[in-house]
């Protein structure tokens, strides 16, 4: 009987690895933001870097045409077909349901026979060009996790350029440019992907791989995200923490997989051949019938998931943090300044919490940052207590990566006066000093109040305790 159970564990251990030995192991993570472990203080939240699952984007896509009347059908015209730009008795009408071909019919499931598609006018104002922007827009930031993928139902274009915005449509980059000839349409010299590196992955590219005319197999446009991540994580993608440890620790390339519209610019219809027939010009026109666009919400590794809210996305935030994206402290919870969360170390990377204000907690004296450069301390008058301290120069993940919101720190000096921080729970206080953060004599409480005896000792050796304090912060001592 245990055999049999064994072979039968065996034989479905075996057909689920064959399953997933397709899929990089790493994709799973970061799909947790925190978890409950157990303590020498008890049961507290272990917090880790999160992000929501990558989903079909073009569901949450808004479609604009620029010029707006682009759209074939109105007046009703005819074109010629696909696969013989000879035969010119096809109609398109925007009044009759069979004969339309609106802009939503580029994200529709396909179904209807023959295929769906949006399309343009035809090329009837020959010579003038014909130009037609497609303007799809999130507004939300997204992070490509695949291939942009356009299909055409007629011929690829001689000419388009797809660029992208990270500002909501204000400012625009290409991302690539595709044409028949690269060095006639964009003096540009022809690439592809598999022409790039690890160090010239961000180079904008023009590409002759994608714009061949009337071929009913050749309808698809790639940007290809997928053949760029290989770069860092290899041919299957099997190493997902060497590129995710790159897209950490390198803004640029970050920012090049992140976007909040995409605009496809056509630029000139196929035509197959050198010169336009003027002929028959209804041979000439953009049709698309899909367009597919893969990411997820770009939450700053602070959520796990994204949820539609009065027609716009919005990431569910964890970690304390709040807005679109996740991008700033809740209330009360602006201790330190916000931070990303890290996708280092591998596998769980380092949440970054936002911790509670520090005035929710008591009133320790003002510094200019939170880490001190210690060679930068500056006592300006004989009793001031609290010294100028320079921007940090330790790094965000040393100073960030602590897990819980707790009443002090040590390393972040919460303490006041010289306290010391007990399991991040309370503050040991020298023994002139009382309150929840050191921060008030314990003189004021008698009925005599601070006398000079009681009290001016203590005062007097306030700068000499905050600047111990310090330097044990940083390893050093007065000796």
């Amino acid at each position: 009987m245990y055999l049999s159970r064994f072979l039968s564990l065996h034989a479905l251990w075996v057909t689920v690895s064959s399953v997933m030995q397709h899929y990089p192991s790493v994709w799973g993570h970061y799909d947790v933001c925190k978890t409950q472990i157990y303590t020498e203080e008890g049961k507290v939240w272990d917090y880790m870097a999160c992000q929501p699952e990558a989903r079909d984007m073009i569901k949450y896509v808004k479609v604009t045409l620029d010029p707006p009347d682009i759209t074939c059908g109105d007046p009703p015209e005819t074109f010629c077909a696909m696969g013989n730009p000879y035969m010119c008795n096809n109609e398109c009408d925007a009044n009759t349901q069979e004969l339309a071909h609106p802009p939503e019919l580029m994200f529709d499931l396909e179904g209807r026979h023959p295929s769906t598609f949006w399309q343009s006018t035809t090329w009837k104002d020959y010579p003038k060009p014909l130009h037609v922007n497609i303007t799809l827009s999130w507004n939300k930031t997204i992070e490509l996790t695949d291939n942009i993928v356009i299909t055409f139902e007629s011929g690829r274009p001689d000419q388009m350029i797809l660029e992208k915005s990270l500002d909501y449509g204000r400012t625009w980059q290409p991302y690539q440019y595709y044409a028949t000839d690269c060095l006639d349409a964009f003096h540009m010299d022809p690439k592809s992907v598999r022409d790039l590196s690890q160090h010239t992955v961000l180079e904008i590219i023009c590409t002759e791989e994608y714009s061949t005319g009337y071929m009913t197999n050749s309808k698809i446009i790639h940007f290809e995200i997928k053949d760029r991540f290989a770069f860092f994580a290899g041919p299957r993608l099997h190493n997902m923490a060497s590129l995710y440890g790159q897209l950490d620790t390198t803004k640029k390339l970050r920012d090049f997989f992140t976007i909040t519209d995409l605009r496809i610019r056509l630029l000139r219809p196929a035509t197959g051949e050198i010169y336009v027939d003027e002929q028959h010009l209804a041979r000439y026109f953009y049709a698309i019938s899909d367009i597919r666009v893969y990411g997820r919400c770009k939450c700053n590794l602070h959520a796990t998931g994204c949820k539609e809210e009065n027609k716009r996305l919005l990431c569910e935030c964890e970690h304390n943090t709040t807005g679109p994206d996740c991008g700033k402290c809740k209330k009360n919870y602006q201790g330190r300044p916000w931070s990303p969360g890290s996708y280092l170390p591998i596998p769980k990377g380092t949440a970054n919490i936002c911790i509670p204000s520090i005035s929710s907690i008591g009133n320790p004296p003002k510094f200019d940052r939170i880490w001190p450069n210690i060679s930068s301390l500056e006592v300006s008058k004989p009793n001031q207590v609290a010294p100028k301290l320079a921007m940090s120069t330790v790094s965000s993940v040393q100073v960030a990566n602590h897990k819980r919101a707790n009443v002090c720190d040590n390393e972040l000096l919460h303490c006041q006066n010289g306290g010391t921080c007990i399991n991040n729970v309370r503050c040991q206080c020298p023994p002139a000093y009382t309150g929840i953060l050191c921060e008030k004599l314990k003189c004021e409480r008698d009925p005599g109040g601070c006398s000079q005896n009681s009290g001016q000792g203590a005062i007097s050796h306030r700068p000499l305790l905050l600047l111990t304090a310090l330097l044990g912060a940083t390893g050093l001592c007065i000796c």
